[in-house]
């Protein structure tokens, strides 16, 4: 299919030891389980903002206690260590393991895949990022962006992930079109599913695509994912614009539509090029919230209905230069919950980003980035963000 060619030649190419779609991994190139590939990525840079992001809170959002801003000053970025490899002729393993700046280690992903199941079908098992939206399943390294849009921020935890099953079905038609269903325990924001036998985490979601001419090519999609939690740990602003610690338990349901568009000179992206996206994230959190688990330890049931977008734009004008410009916005909705309890809120965050990133090779780029964010009410920031990024050794090429 002409689409899938352009799956595998518009994704950033690294020098790789395997290829790489969003649908399967190539079963001749990879290493073997003995001698697998391996990666590193390498990345740092220097913050500067007006705001304490030791504040930093998104107003009017319930965000985890672990959400924290940008860190002032140099710093160094997260380091990801990539393994991949073929273990037979039927399945594939990968994973990713992220180191960040006060040393602490994570798996961002550890999964097996099929490679032989045919009629279009692949199987995914272990932790993996979910394939809802157009970001999400993609890691943070290859983002136009140095930063999550606040949607994702507010809604997905900056990135959300499943430890469960995966299936998708490319279906066999003339125009791109993928099914994909996705099963699991959840694994972090907005999830707190640990230690329990029913399933935490369930998504569906459709993408299709297809070439307009030989310069332009789209993909647009739509997902569907229900999240549970039980005493998942919120930091939670009531009538007084106070945060307090609190405790919510109930579903979150999320509803995403992605779409992006890419030009390219009779496709080839070797000199200019340009790429529009965007995502649209709908949430609604219903259950019971008990707020203030240190003090008033109010319980009382909560529905709060809230949504996000963000659109941007990055122009190539130069073999080796990029630009950018990125528009966000959040409704911060109106909460359902016991009279004077939950103050309400008619603030609703944004930011604008502005890019430009330098590559010397494929291997290596730099970027320059500076925002307005107007995400804390009567504390509007200005952020400007130098980084650096370096990738060593071999590396999947990067789906569309």
């Amino acid at each position: 299919m002409k689409f899938l060619n352009i799956f595998l030649s518009t994704g950033m190419a690294f020098t790789s030891l395997c290829v790489y779609s969003q649908n399967a991994p190539s079963t001749s190139t990879t290493g073997t389980g003995i001698n697998p590939s391996i990666s590193l990525i390498l990345s740092g840079g220097y913050n500067r903002s007006r705001q304490n992001p030791d504040d930093y809170k998104l107003t009017g959002f319930h965000q985890s206690t672990d959400a924290e801003g940008i860190k002032r000053g140099f710093s160094l970025g997260e380091t990801e260590l990539g393994f991949y490899a073929n273990i037979d002729p039927w399945w594939f393993g990968s994973a990713m393991i992220a180191l960040d700046s006060d040393g602490a280690i994570s798996i961002e992903e550890a999964f097996v895949q099929t490679s032989r199941l045919g009629n279009g079908l692949t199987a995914k098992m272990g932790r993996h990022f979910s394939g809802i939206g157009y970001l999400n399943p993609q890691h943070a390294h290859t983002w136009d962006f140095i930063d999550a849009p606040l949607a994702y921020q507010a809604f997905l935890g900056g990135q959300l992930k499943n430890d469960g099953v995966r299936m998708s079905w490319l279906m066999p038609t003339d125009q791109f079109v993928q099914l994909g269903l996705e099963v699991g325990q959840g694994n972090g924001f907005p999830s707190s599913n640990a230690n329990q036998n029913k399933i935490g985490h369930s998504a569906l979601t459709l993408h299709t695509g297809g070439d307009i001419g030989p310069s332009h090519n789209w993909r647009a999609g739509i997902s569907s994912a229900q999240i549970k939690a039980t005493d998942l740990s919120l930091m939670v602003d009531n009538f007084s614009n106070e945060s307090k610690s609190s405790l919510f338990s109930g579903n979150t349901q999320l509803l995403v539509l992605d779409g992006v568009w890419k030009w390219a000179p009779n496709g080839n992206t070797s000199r200019n090029s340009f790429q529009l996206q965007g995502e649209y994230i709908k949430s609604k959190r219903s259950g019971d919230l008990t707020l203030d688990t240190f003090g008033a330890n109010i319980t009382h049931a909560l529905s709060l209905p809230q949504s996000g977008w963000y659109l941007q734009g990055v122009y190539q004008f130069q073999p080796l230069w990029r630009a950018g410009i990125r528009v966000e916005r959040l409704d911060s909705g109106t909460p359902v919950y016991a009279a004077n309890a939950l103050g309400g809120t008619q603030y609703n965050p944004s930011k604008n980003t502005a890019l430009l990133e330098w590559r010397q090779s494929e291997f290596s780029k730099f970027r320059a980035q500076i925002a307005n964010d107007y995400s804390r009410e009567g504390a509007p920031d200005r952020i400007i963000s130098l980084q650096y990024q370096m990738s060593l050794g071999a590396h999947r090429a990067h789906s569309y």
